[in-house]
């Protein structure tokens, strides 16, 4: 008789993790039914378009679960049993090694030969290698890992004890890992750990995706895991300044009749295309409208790199000039050569290799078009002043900390600008889900909206994610309605985004506890007796506690909690500036991460003693505390 359950092996499931890795290329903890219809694209199978539309959409229907499009790991594992008795089958698994420049290594389970191999993608690896080792060349830490060979395996050695990984990450967004955190010497399979805690919880916390990604998995240098974070930090900052806040000159990019919070709202990739196309305009060549199919050629790049080399107006730049000579080559790997040499007059021939550029990797021309960016923006900020000046304050430090929460649980679309890209509380739902707060999905309008209408549908689903804060998360949400989500209100907005946060924080250490609901007086109560417990004189009565502004209770806490993770001779409790203030808060929070605690919360909360971000740092140290006793 047949059985039409079909049962995975925990060698198998480890391979269908991996499998799963490689189709989720932003770490997000989910595939996209458009990633689905992708991959069976690319299995060759023979059936007609319709008739893959069909598998996909039945797929969606009987393994989505949770009825938002998006399959997780156990959504999917249950599609690879339904698929392991068809002819589908093989194809399907062998499209996830189908694409070009992917190198497997082979794996030991039995259905390692029908293509689930562990493998990552060449021209990833290369252009990584590459742009690690220019950005920290001159760092005397990272002396013994660098150069990195790019042809063979030397990142993920290289990455594997967690400095280099720390070191990017301040590269990207300086400052946020304190280096007095960082162990560099004599180190120890604990140490190393230690350290790869500390760059992951420091990744999350820049807004980078690490749900399914551990320390061990650092240290076995799995290669899409390692090359999946890694292009998440460089991305990071590539995109810093590719914001308006940040960059007014970009306010040049304005098209005609537009308003500016309009190009506010745009995301650095769209920012970066709009770039593109405003230098293509000036040199008389078509605009494109994408980092793959249209620079296939070169022949945008050229025009490009001919708008943005200096002209010799600034005496500070001597002129480049770009020649054009290889525009009319008939070969495209040649024609692009000649075009990278250009870029590299100017010093940015970072990201692609000529096969990179014919082939459209969307992902390296993104990046060396971001690159291009940084080094040479060639705009000029328009001198008309009209302009609204409080649209160009930047989001502030509190917006920022929740932006990165959001994005750093896989979140999609990522989240650029935190009102604008909440405002048909799509967001908001799969922070609900993701807090237990019950959302019927088909209650929910999805994109895209229609030109007529779409508003409505939209207010229609902020209406909605109110109405559930209210009666299913039993929040305080008074005075809050659904077009106030809907228009970016700041300050009720972030009211709700607020206990989004408090609620998920809260969970992790009702989890802990056995179910047992905490509160501000639990989390207080449990600080205190830790404290004593080690013989600590530190105390806190509130969250609001000045004594929380000098960080002395919270390093104690963590030397409680973890014993010999704070030096203290980095501490200093006596006569305390702000600058020294400052120092033990960023100390405070490095080595709180190192311990494993996801700490969101900024250096200034614990100095200005916010009390909502100040909480949370205290309560992921419970977490970690009764993690430990566990």
């Amino acid at each position: 008789m047949e059985n039409n359950i079909t049962t995975i092996s925990r060698e198998e499931l480890e391979d269908l993790r991996e499998a799963f890795g490689k189709i989720d290329i932003d770490n997000s903890g989910y595939v996209s039914d458009y990633e689905l219809q992708d991959l069976f694209k690319e299995a060759s199978l023979p059936l007609p378009g319709y008739k893959v539309r069909e598998i996909v959409e039945k797929i969606i229907l009987v393994t989505d679960s949770s009825k938002d499009g998006k399959i997780n790991f156990e959504e999917f594992v249950s599609i690879i049993q339904e698929l392991k008795s068809k002819d589908v089958s093989k194809s399907f698994r062998k499209s996830i090694n189908k694409k070009q420049g992917i190198t497997a290594i082979g794996g030991t389970s039995a259905i390692s030969s029908e293509g689930t191999q562990h493998s990552y993608s060449e021209e990833e690896k290369v252009a990584f290698v590459n742009w690690i080792n220019k950005a920290l060349q001159d760092d005397p830490d990272c002396k013994h890992l660098l150069p990195m060979n790019p042809s063979d395996a030397s990142l993920f050695k290289s990455l594997a004890d967690g400095i280099l990984l720390c070191k990017m990450i301040n590269f990207s967004q300086p400052d946020t890992i304190d280096e007095r955190a960082i162990n560099k010497k004599k180190l120890t399979p604990f140490t190393v750990s230690e350290n790869l805690n500390l760059a992951l919880n420091s990744a999350s916390a820049i807004g980078c995706t690490v749900v399914n990604i551990g320390s061990q998995d650092l240290q076995e240098g799995k290669p899409h895991l390692v090359l999946g974070l890694l292009w998440q930090i460089i991305k990071v900052g590539l995109f810093a300044d590719i914001e308006i806040s940040r960059n007014e000159a970009l306010i040049a990019l304005l098209n005609e009749g537009e308003e500016l919070d309009e190009l506010m709202k745009l995301s650095p990739e769209d920012l970066l295309l709009r770039w593109v196309n405003y230098h293509l305009a000036n040199a008389g060549w078509q605009r494109i409208t994408n980092f793959s199919q249209d620079i296939k050629d070169s022949r945008a790049y050229y025009h490009l790199l001919n708008e943005i080399a200096p002209k010799g107006d600034d005496p500070e730049q001597l002129p480049i000039k770009i020649d054009f000579t290889g525009f009319h080559d008939k070969n495209d790997l040649r024609r692009a050569e000649y075009m990278l040499q250009q870029a590299d007059k100017l010093g940015c021939r970072q990201f692609v290799t000529p096969a990179d550029v014919v082939a459209g990797n969307p992902k390296l021309n993104l990046a060396f078009v971001a690159n291009l960016f940084n080094t040479y923006p060639a705009l000029h900020k328009p001198d008309n002043s009209s302009y609204d000046l409080n649209l160009l304050e930047g989001e502030s430090k509190e917006e920022r900390t929740f932006r990165n929460w959001m994005n750093s649980l896989g979140v999609s679309p990522y989240v650029n600008h935190l009102y604008s890209d909440l405002s048909d509380a799509l967001i908001i739902f799969q922070l609900y889900d993701m807090t237990r707060v019950p959302v019927d999905w088909s209650h929910v309008n999805k994109p895209p909206y229609s030109l007529l209408g779409g508003h409505m549908k939209k207010i229609e689903n902020c209406n909605y994610a109110v109405e559930l804060g209210k009666t299913k998360a039993k929040f305080s949400l008074v005075g809050i309605a659904g077009h106030d989500l809907n228009e970016g209100n700041p300050t009720l907005t972030l009211a709700l985004v607020w206990q989004l946060m408090r609620r998920y924080t809260l969970n992790v250490l009702s989890d802990l506890g056995e179910g047992e609901k905490v509160n501000d007086e639990i989390i207080i109560k449990w600080v205190n007796q830790t404290l004593a417990k080690a013989n600590k004189k530190t105390s806190i009565t509130s969250f609001k506690d000045r004594s929380i502004s000098t960080s002395l209770p919270v390093l104690d806490l963590i030397d409680a909690i973890a014993p010999k993770a704070v030096r203290p001779e980095m501490v200093k409790r006596e006569d305390l500036s702000y600058q020294d203030k400052l120092n033990n808060a960023k100390y405070a929070i490095s080595v709180a991460r190192k311990i494993g605690a996801r700490i969101y919360a900024l250096p200034d909360d614990l100095v200005e003693v916010k009390p909502k971000m100040v909480m949370t740092v205290f309560a992921c140290l419970m977490g970690r505390g009764l993690n430990r006793i566990k």
